[in-house]
């Protein structure tokens, strides 16, 4: 058995996060359902891993790891950060917070395309080509809306 473990840091102001860790959360756990039904089959083992962060760690939050490398260190991804309204209400001071770079667009989430071939990426595979439900190509039916 192939374990892959899969780690979601992020800012946790007594069970809240912010918009952006939040919409992370959510790709994630969508590609964690996802990869589970594609790969434990195969048997590899995916688990994830909920590490809360406290406002003294804001510059780890929103990330995502996968053995414990960092998605920006298996993908073509550059880090960045900018102003967040949704941490800065949480915090009750001005925060500034972490975005991304991926295929030449900025995310302030990490998408769920980049999660899905870095999970892939991580354990040495190639991902199959999912054939189109609603037509984007993504396998998710989505209609090519860029959900994404």
């Amino acid at each position: 058995m192939k374990t892959l473990k899969i780690e979601w840091r992020h800012l946790d102001v007594q069970g809240e996060t912010c918009d952006r860790c939040y919409d992370t959360g959510e790709n994630l756990a969508n590609e964690v359902k996802r990869l589970k039904r594609t790969l434990e089959p195969q048997g590899i083992v995916i688990e994830m891993i909920d590490t809360k962060l406290d406002d003294t760690q804001i510059p780890q939050s929103n990330t995502v790891l996968f053995n414990g490398v960092p998605i920006e260190d298996i993908l073509d991804i550059q880090v960045s950060e900018n102003f967040c309204e949704s941490c800065t209400s949480l915090l009750g001071h001005e925060t500034y917070c972490r975005t991304v770079v991926f295929d030449g667009n900025e995310y302030e989430d990490i998408p769920a395309k980049a999660i899905r071939q870095a999970a892939y990426k991580a354990l040495g595979l190639e991902e199959k080509e999912q054939k189109p439900i609603g037509g984007s190509g993504c396998g998710c039916n989505c209609s090519g809306s860029g959900c994404c």
